[in-house]
């Protein structure tokens, strides 16, 4: 019974280093300096167990937002660290926003969807787009599978494939630019007076809140900022072209 415990709930540490995508040469580095606790040795064998792969994303977490090692051993060692905190709020904020599930297609069947005979270059833009994510071999994740959708309705009102997922593409990096804004000035404007404060711990639930909450105000002031963008384009560009018929049909008329 106690070996089935080990294998059903313990790792050794090459199974540990497939299940963080570590290698085995730097967890010994992290046990060295501290940053991991030691594994329980049995027969001479070292297991780790759920507290070690937490460990271990938490210091892949920290050292994406730029903390160096030396910097992670003092968050982890310091009493009442905001590091977790941190880390789980993170978590909580990357959760999904749509409430749509994730959906695997092959690579015939998104031809056989849109009917295209460059099949590489389709994909290659529907993945640059973010429409797709390749999950190896010919198939293919759709994040948010509306966003096919939509593609296949502008398709469908006269718009060749290849522009239409060029323009989602350019919309994506747009938006990327929108969030940007939104996230500094949540930055600005409720995190570093936060931290400058000493993260108090009466008030992690009002900052975690204002995050979560900044994703749908940020989504809300989008849609209305977009309609009214989009009403001015369309009455320029169809004033033009207005402006550009009624030029024919006068000279034509003069003649």
């Amino acid at each position: 019974m106690a070996q089935e415990t080990v294998k059903t709930d313990w790792l050794t540490i090459d199974e540990l280093g497939r299940e963080t995508g570590m290698t085995v040469r730097t967890i010994r580095s992290h046990q060295a300096r501290e940053l991991l606790p030691p594994p329980d040795v049995r027969e001479r064998v070292g297991y780790y167990g759920p507290e070690h792969v937490a460990r271990l994303k938490l210091i892949q977490e920290l050292q994406s937002e730029g903390f160096n090692l030396r910097g992670i051993k003092r968050l982890l060692e310091s009493t009442g660290s905001p590091a977790q905190k941190l880390i789980g709020f993170g978590e909580a904020v990357r959760a999904p926003f749509a409430n749509e599930e994730p959906q695997v297609f092959t690579a015939q069947e998104l031809i056989d969807r849109f009917g295209t005979e460059d099949t590489e270059r389709t994909i290659a833009l529907a993945t640059k787009a973010g429409m797709l994510v390749h999950l190896g071999g010919d198939r293919f994740e759709a994040p948010v599978p509306s966003l096919l959708e939509i593609a296949e309705e502008v398709v469908s009102n006269g718009v060749s494939l290849e522009p239409a997922l060029a323009a989602v593409a350019k919309v994506g990096e747009r938006c990327q630019s929108v969030a940007r804004l939104f996230v500094q000035l949540y930055l600005d404007e409720v995190w570093k007076p936060f931290a400058n404060e000493g993260y108090p711990d009466d008030r992690w639930t009002e900052v975690m809140a204002s995050i979560e909450n900044l994703r749908p105000v940020a989504a809300k002031a989008m849609q209305p900022i977009f309609e009214l963008a989009m009403t001015r384009e369309v009455d320029a560009a169809f004033g033009k072209e207005l402006g550009r018929l009624t030029k024919t049909k006068g000279s034509r008329s003069s003649s």
